[in-house]
């Protein structure tokens, strides 16, 4: 069998051999140009389409470092606006120490009470720090408007419970600024489990000195109990429902011990007071200082007024302790939450280098090897040139002359 060979065969075939030369030429100007070697995703589908998937994995990087920078700075302010709540709970602390002086004349416990209650001011401006953006750091998810409101001598809390959960890795979240209900308004009074307080009606001396949980006489079973004074030395301890359950001997100083409570008094009782012992309740902190306020701005001409006031103080320092606590233990929250954010920065910078690091290797152009391929590719397209020229030449005729 012979096969016939054509010069237009001849002709085509070389210049389908230049056509492809110049074809991977521009190719190769195209990546050198660009400096990218997948120039359109029919260069390599497969590397285009993993490509495609990191450049999204990088983009949401990047969001969630937008969203932790967001974040940190609101937990940055709330630390800020914490610390100064502490302060100012320090200073509520001193005056009320400063009042609790007997020597004091009623214009010094007023002008005391002026004091408090600007500080109280300071605190609810505190309590309604923004974030710069105009959002309201102790509002919840309710963030749009203040929080908290002033009627009179009471605050209300305007916002809701709500604590953002924000993602800043993958898989990784963080908690937004703490709704302000938490930090201000549900404050434990008392010692934070005990609360305790004189009845309504004493009209003796009697002053709560102290009181705490106590093994002595078993484990406090979390009910209600009261101390009633049939004298100034007798007494009986009677259960929510009112019920004897012990009686004893007054001596002043001396802690009364009964159902797992502790409780130590001082002054003179008068027959017919009261000291009431129960589970602590919570109360916001401005309520706490509007009571010191009232208890100051009242006066106290009888030894009965004077032990209600003492009272009062003795209260208030201990409901100002508790909200001490709680903005103590809402920035130690937030530090938390702070080095969980920094931890994270870590991880999005370490998945981004390697991210950037594979999209490099799919993408980006060897130069040196693009290069020697151009010229390569080069010489043969040279080559293919002058083969085509020579062949342009040749003809059977020649051959028989």
């Amino acid at each position: 069998m012979s096969t016939r060979i054509s010069t237009n065969m001849v002709y085509n075939a070389s210049l389908h051999t230049m056509l492809g030369k110049q074809a991977s030429m521009n190719k190769l100007q195209e990546q050198l140009a660009t400096g990218q070697k997948l120039v359109s995703a029919k260069d390599d589908p497969v590397a285009a389409g993993t490509a495609v998937k990191l450049d999204r994995a990088v983009a949401a990087l990047g969001q969630y470092a937008a969203n932790a920078d967001r974040v940190h700075n609101r937990l940055g302010l709330q630390e800020n606006a914490l610390a100064e709540a502490g302060e100012l709970m320090i200073q509520v602390n001193e005056l009320t120490v400063q009042a609790n002086n007997p020597a004091l004349s009623d214009a010094d416990l007023k002008s005391i009470a002026s004091q408090l209650r600007a500080i109280g001011d300071q605190l609810l401006a505190v309590a309604n720090s923004t974030d710069g953006a105009g959002r309201y750091l102790f509002g919840g998810s309710n963030d749009g408007s203040a929080p908290f409101t002033r009627s009179g001598n009471s605050v209300s809390y305007n916002g809701d419970q709500t604590q953002r959960r924000v993602e800043i890795a993958p898989d990784t979240f963080v908690t937004d600024a703490l709704p302000g209900s938490e930090v201000f308004m549900r404050i434990p009074t008392g010692d934070g489990t005990l609360h305790a307080q004189p009845g309504a009606g004493n009209s003796g001396t009697l002053v709560i000195n102290g009181y705490a949980l106590d093994s002595q006489g078993g484990a406090w079973d979390g009910s209600a109990y009261s101390l009633h004074f049939s004298s100034a030395s007798d007494y009986e301890i009677r259960d929510s429902s009112n019920t004897a359950i012990a009686t004893g001997t007054y001596t002043e100083g001396e802690d009364i011990h009964f159902a797992g409570l502790r409780v130590q008094l001082l002054g003179t009782p008068a027959a017919g007071d009261s000291i009431d012992v129960a589970a602590a309740p919570s109360r916001d902190v401005f309520a706490t200082l509007d009571a010191l306020c009232v208890a100051l701005e009242a006066g106290a001409t009888t030894p009965t007024a004077v032990a209600a006031r003492s009272n009062a103080l003795q209260a208030g320092m201990r409901d100002v302790a508790r909200a001490r606590e709680v903005s103590i233990d809402a920035r130690a929250a937030g530090g938390a939450q702070l080095a969980a954010l920094d931890s994270a920065a870590g991880l999005r910078e370490a998945d981004e280098v390697s991210m950037q690091t594979t999209l490099s290797s799919l993408r980006d152009l060897d130069y040196a090897e693009a290069i020697s391929r151009y010229r390569l590719e080069s010489s043969a397209l040279q080559a293919a040139q002058t083969v085509f020229t020579q062949m342009q030449s040749m003809s059977l005729f020649n051959a028989l002359r």
